[in-house]
């Protein structure tokens, strides 16, 4: 959390303003994080608005404290955008990526670069931010609801315009918008039934209640009172029936983007039938999706068709539901996997899956992220692939400054994860299990068939393009013109020195045919040994092959 200042009034919007603004909000939703999620019940009671607001801003923080480092002295429209850019491409929840849009929308009228002088008075240009961002973050909601954190940004920006209408200051519009969201997060549970019933406000708009408050103090420089989260002490009460909200769709889907705006618009509607929650926000080519659905693959696959997404979560809302009942498993597994398939397998073995795209790794705050997400004691983290192994470590080492115990499991494939996973014992001891996974990873062999995309020199010898190459434990170890035959060879080597279980892993395009040629091959030539195969999903290679 950054170390919290008292700025100097000002009667300017300019860089250094913005940057005290970040600075203020990311401290003051760092103390009221805890307290946001405990009164976090819609649209999901997954208790973790506060640290998704708190992630947002910290990831916006960065992305302008990154300008400031890289080009040195910045203008007001090079930090305004540089804040909502980092805050898009950092949004965590449902609350976190409309956050990002208000952003954004403060930052399309403040980033502006005129080549005069604005005529705008400072006052009346913050009060027209606020209401782009207010306007913006509704159309980036598929069905916006009354008493949400829309709701009260509606209600900031209203007090703003009035304000600034009346030739008020920076500071006095800003004081308006804060007060102005007040009031109105008071009034959000008379208008959403399911805040009325637990007794809480709305988290999200308690949140950006928070943000603006950090903007009336970084332009009039007085703090804001300390005030009770309303309801944080009320338990969130747990009804034998299920609720509708825990009756809707089992996962969160949320990734960037790179697409046009009118793929952009065909996305909407394509999500729009596949579950809810949905918001879409951005624009200028890159985008945050966040949408809640029973099918993640479709959601991922509706993405593949508008353009490239990339640093995809899927989220399974059971663990979710658990952390709201503030319950804290034991342990959890952690799996990088390269395809939907795959990461819906180790979904339903109880795993949080993070879902990497062929040719990228990724980062350090993901695989954190993702460790936070399985809420528990211990988690044992199975990178998945060689190249993944230093930032797994660097993920484990911050994590456990965090006070969670953490194992990283050197698996080099997902067909070794998939082997580790199959012997996790939750219940067993951390070091038995971790040993017995480690075991089971390293006891089996793992091939892999991709296609080359130029003439190369491989261990194997030179390859041409469009020719099959069949590696074994990362090295070419067949090179062939089919993928059927080349995958008979890779099997011949693999099963050489013995083996009990073939796993197959099969890409999107290739047919169930090919599954059951190699099932037949195998058995016929390996009586003893049993074979299971799998659907990877989109971004998983042509097949993958395990041998335990």
């Amino acid at each position: 959390m950054p170390h919290e200042s008292q700025p100097q009034p000002t009667d300017e919007l300019d860089a250094e303003a913005v940057r005290t603004w970040s600075s203020l909000a990311l401290t003051a939703l760092g103390r009221a994080r805890e307290d946001i999620d405990a009164i976090n019940v819609y649209p999901v009671a997954d208790a973790d608005t506060g640290t998704n607001l708190y992630l947002t801003a910290e990831s916006a923080d960065r992305a302008l404290a990154q300008v400031t480092e890289d080009t040195g002295p910045t203008s007001l429209g090079q930090a305004v955008r540089a804040y909502a850019h980092g805050a898009l491409i950092g949004a965590r929840g449902n609350s976190g990526t409309i956050l990002a849009q208000l952003l954004r929308g403060v930052a399309d009228v403040l980033g502006d670069e005129p080549e005069a002088p604005r005529e705008d008075d400072p006052g009346r240009l913050l009060a027209q931010a606020l209401t782009r961002a207010a306007e913006e973050a509704y159309q980036a909601v598929a069905h916006p609801v009354e008493g949400t954190m829309l709701t009260v940004a509606a209600a900031a920006a209203r007090a703003a315009e009035a304000a600034g209408s009346a030739a008020g200051s920076v500071a006095d519009v800003a004081g308006a918008a804060y007060e102005g969201a007040r009031a109105a997060l008071a009034e959000t549970p008379g208008q959403l039934a399911e805040l009325g019933r637990a007794g809480v406000v709305d988290a999200g708009g308690c949140g950006l209640v928070a943000v603006l408050g950090a903007l009336w103090q970084a332009l009039s420089g007085q703090a804001p009172a300390p005030e009770a989260v309303r309801g944080r002490a009320v338990a969130v009460p747990q009804p034998s029936e299920p609720c509708a909200h825990e009756a809707g769709p089992a996962y969160e889907v949320v990734y960037l983007l790179e697409a046009s705006d009118a793929a952009v618009g065909e996305l909407r509607a394509r999500l729009d039938g596949l579950g809810d929650s949905l918001v879409v926000v951005g624009g200028e080519g890159l985008w945050n999706v966040h949408v809640h659905v029973d099918d993640p693959g479709a959601a991922v696959e509706a993405g593949v068709v508008a353009g490239r997404p990339y640093r995809i979560r899927i989220t399974h809302f059971g663990d979710e539901r658990r952390r709201a009942r503030g319950e804290r498993a034991q342990r959890a597994v952690v799996a990088v996997v390269p395809g939907e398939g795959l990461a819906g397998l180790c979904e339903e073995a109880g795993a949080t899956s993070v879902l990497a795209r062929a040719g990228e790794v990724p980062d350090i705050a993901e695989l954190v992220d993702a460790v936070r997400r399985a809420h528990a004691r211990e988690v044992v983290l199975l990178p998945g692939s060689a190249e993944l192994r230093a930032a797994a470590t660097a993920a484990a080492e911050q994590a456990r400054a965090e006070g969670v115990r953490v194992a990283v499991i050197p698996t080099r494939s997902a067909v070794q994860s998939l082997a580790a996973l199959a012997v996790h014992d939750a219940d067993g001891s951390f070091d038995e299990d971790v040993v017995a996974m480690t075991a089971a990873a390293g006891a089996t062999r793992y091939g892999e068939l991709a296609v080359a995309e130029r003439q190369s020199f491989t261990s194997a010898g030179i390859c041409q393009a469009g020719d099959v190459l069949g590696l074994i434990d990362g090295d070419v170890a067949v090179i062939g013109s089919g993928l059927p035959e080349t995958a008979e060879a890779v099997l011949d080597r693999m099963l050489g020195s013995g083996g009990e279980l073939v796993t197959l892993v099969l890409g999107p395009e290739v047919p169930d045919a090919l599954a059951e040629r190699l099932e037949a091959y195998v058995q016929h030539g390996h009586l003893a040994v049993d074979t299971i195969t799998y659907r990877g999903g989109r971004y998983s290679a042509p097949l993958l092959i395990g041998v335990e």
